[in-house]
C-alpha cells in the first residue's frame, strides 16, 4: 500500500496512540473534578497545553484544546466577529480558503449582517498584500488568510500579511495553519497573529483533535457555552487523551520533520521532474510551494476514474479538499487560480508525510503512465 493522502488525514504514529491509550486506561477521571484523581487528569491537561505552546512558540494560556481545524476556525472567525462588531463589521479573506472558513463568512455576511470582502489570488493561488492593502479600512476587525492552501500547496505570505494588519488596532489577524503546521516555518509573534488554528490529525495525532491560538488580550464570543472548561473558551469536558496525544504527535512530528523534510522536498521536486515528462500532464501546484502538496491535471481523464484506478493498485490519493470532494470534482482553488474547466475537474492531489522519500516515485510514476495509456483506450 501506497498512502499519499495526507493532507487530508495522516496515520496515527504507533507511540501517539500508545500514550492515548495508557491516559485513557490511567487517566480517566475529570480533570474539572476537585479529587485527587481529577486534579492528576488537570496535571496532565496542563502538561499537554504547555508543550503544544512551548512547540508553537507561544504562551500555556494562549492554547485552547478544541476538535479539530473546522472547529478551531469556527471559534476564531465567528468568535471574533461577535466579539468586536462594535468595533465594525467589515470582514476580510481570500477566495480559496478552506471550506470551514468560507462558509464561515458567508454565515457572517449572510445570516448576521457582516460585510465581507473576498480576495482574489494570482495563477499561483497567492493573495496579493496589495490587493488587501487596498481594501483595509478602519471597520475592518477579522482578516483570514491560510498560510498553506490545501488543494495546490501555495504558501501565503503571512508575514508580510501581518506587517500590513498590525497598522490597524481594530483589525485582528486569523490564519488556518493546519496545512503548513509542521512542514512549513511559521513564527506566529513576528507575524502579528492574534489567532492560529492546527488540526492533530495532519501530523500524525488522531481524528477529532486540534488547538487554537488566542493571543493574550483578544477578546473571542465562545461558541460552546456551559462549565467554561479551556480557559472559559470552549465548554466541554476535555478530552483529556486525545490533547496529550495531539501533544505528542506535534512533538514527535516537528522532531521528524528537522531532519526529513528536505527529503521530502527532493522527493517533490522528483515527481514534479517525472510529471513533466508525461505527455498531457498539468502541474497545477506552484514552484515554490510547501514541500509535502503536489496537484497534477489529465485533462482528457476524470479525476475520479484515475483516483479508482490507483486504489485497485494499492495507491491512495484524492481529488480536491477531502472536505468536498464527495461533493464535487471541480477544483474552486484551480478555477480562482485562472485554470481551464477541464483542468480544474481532473485534479489530483499527492499529498506526503515527513516518512515518504524518492521510493514512491518509481511506483507513482508507473502506475500513472499505465493507467493514463488504459483508461485513455477505454474512453475511445
Amino acid at each position: 500500500m501506497l498512502y499519499l493522502d495526507n493532507s487530508a488525514t495522516t496515520k496515527p504514529y504507533k507511540d501517539v496512540l500508545a500514550t492515548f491509550i495508557k491516559v485513557t486506561e490511567e487517566y480517566f477521571a475529570n480533570p474539572s473534578s476537585i479529587h485527587k484523581l481529577g486534579s492528576e487528569a488537570e496535571g496532565l491537561l496542563n502538561q499537554s497545553r504547555k508543550q503544544v505552546a512551548n512547540l508553537l512558540g507561544v504562551l500555556p494560556n494562549e492554547i485552547i484544546f478544541t476538535s479539530g481545524g473546522t472547529e478551531g476556525n469556527n471559534l476564531a472567525i465567528k468568535g471574533a466577529a461577535f466579539a468586536n462588531q462594535h468595533k465594525g463589521k467589515h470582514l476580510i479573506t481570500s477566495v480559496i480558503e478552506h471550506p470551514s472558513v468560507l462558509e464561515s463568512f458567508k454565515q457572517l455576511e449572510k445570516i448576521h449582517g457582516f460585510e465581507v470582502t473576498y480576495l482574489s489570488v494570482d495563477e499561483n493561488g497567492t493573495v496579493s498584500c496589495e490587493d488587501l492593502q487596498k481594501n483595509l479600512r478602519n471597520d475592518t476587525i477579522l482578516v483570514s488568510i491560510m498560510h498553506v492552501n490545501n488543494e495546490v500547496g501555495t504558501i501565503q505570505p503571512i508575514a508580510e500579511i501581518g506587517q500590513l494588519i498590525k497598522q490597524f488596532k481594530n483589525t485582528l489577524f486569523h490564519v488556518d495553519h493546519v496545512q503548513g503546521v509542521t512542514k512549513v516555518p511559521l513564527n506566529i509573534n513576528d507575524a502579528h497573529i492574534d489567532l492560529c488554528t492546527i488540526s492533530g490529525h495532519k501530523f500524525h495525532g488522531l481524528n477529532g483533535t486540534g488547538a487554537v491560538f488566542i493571543k493574550t488580550g483578544v477578546h473571542l464570543l465562545p461558541l460552546f457555552t456551559g462549565g467554561s472548561q479551556e480557559l472559559e473558551m470552549r465548554s466541554g469536558t476535555e478530552s483529556l487523551a486525545g490533547n496529550v496525544a495531539l501533544a505528542k504527535a506535534l512533538r514527535l512530528t516537528t522532531e521528524k520533520a528537522e531532519k526529513q523534510l528536505k527529503i521530502v522536498k527532493e522527493t517533490q521536486e522528483k515527481l514534479r521532474s517525472e510529471l513533466m515528462n508525461i505527455s498531457g500532464v498539468v502541474i497545477n501546484t506552484p514552484v515554490f510551494a510547501a514541500p509535502h502538496i503536489l496537484n497534477f491535471s489529465v485533462p482528457n481523464l476524470k479525476a475520479e476514474v484515475l483516483i479508482h484506478y490507483f486504489g485497485e493498485h494499492g495507491i491512495y490519493l484524492s481529488t480536491t479538499s477531502a472536505c468536498s470532494s464527495r461533493r464535487s470534482t471541480v477544483s474552486h482553488t484551480l478555477l480562482e487560480m485562472k485554470k481551464k474547466e477541464e483542468v480544474a475537474k481532473s485534479a489530483i492531489r499527492v499529498s506526503l508525510s515527513v516518512d515518504h522519500n524518492e521510493e514512491i516515485v518509481e511506483p507513482f510514476i508507473t502506475t500513472l503512465k499505465n493507467g493514463i495509456s488504459k483508461l485513455t483506450k477505454v474512453m475511445r
